[in-house]
């Protein structure tokens, strides 16, 4: 009597791994948030502020908004966010907003604080990976743009090169301001 070489545990095995592999691909699939697109309405997100405020993007209905989405241990998060943050200060009056989302966990809260202190503009932890309709933030840093209409005109899921650069921003928000 000979062994078979393929036990039913393998079997089983084969297909635990098959069904891993489909909802791996499902999932990264939705992660980019497929319902986003540029020209329709923005979804509504919730920025839980440091200082405990609470700042829905919808309320920001007549201003320009920027999404971004960054951790103090991603680096070119951190080269990005003087820019972003020296852009909003000096946009402020033109009625451009940014939200900033952080993707680091409760316990980093120390450096999230200071690294929200050199910023112009108020800072949360995202609290998941899930951005509500913006989709599982699965690389940073990604931002999104809203104009004044809450309509989303830049999809940072769509961006090769998503980091905001002047030129980018000059680009892609300064005619949003005038």
């Amino acid at each position: 009597m000979h062994s078979n070489p393929l036990k039913p545990s393998f079997w089983l095995r084969a297909a635990l791994i098959c069904s891993l592999l489909i909802s791996i691909f499902s999932w990264s699939s939705s992660a980019n948030a497929t319902t986003l697109t540029v020209g329709k309405p923005a979804p509504p997100l919730v920025l839980h502020t440091l200082d405990g405020r609470n700042i829905s993007s919808s309320d920001l209905r007549g201003k320009v908004v920027i999404l971004t989405f960054w951790a103090s241990w991603c680096g070119p998060c951190r080269e990005e966010l003087p820019l972003l943050s020296a852009y909003a200060a000096k946009h402020a009056k033109q009625g451009l907003e940014v939200l900033g989302f952080s993707l680091d966990s409760p316990g980093d809260l120390p450096e999230v604080r200071k690294v929200a202190a050199s910023l112009s503009f108020p800072v949360g932890l995202l609290g998941s990976p899930w951005a509500g309709d913006y989709g599982r933030i699965w690389h940073i840093p990604v931002n999104f743009t809203i104009d004044r209409n809450g309509i989303l005109v830049d999809n940072g899921w769509d961006d090769k090169e998503p980091v905001w650069t002047s030129e980018r921003l000059e680009r892609i928000v300064t005619p949003l301001l005038r």
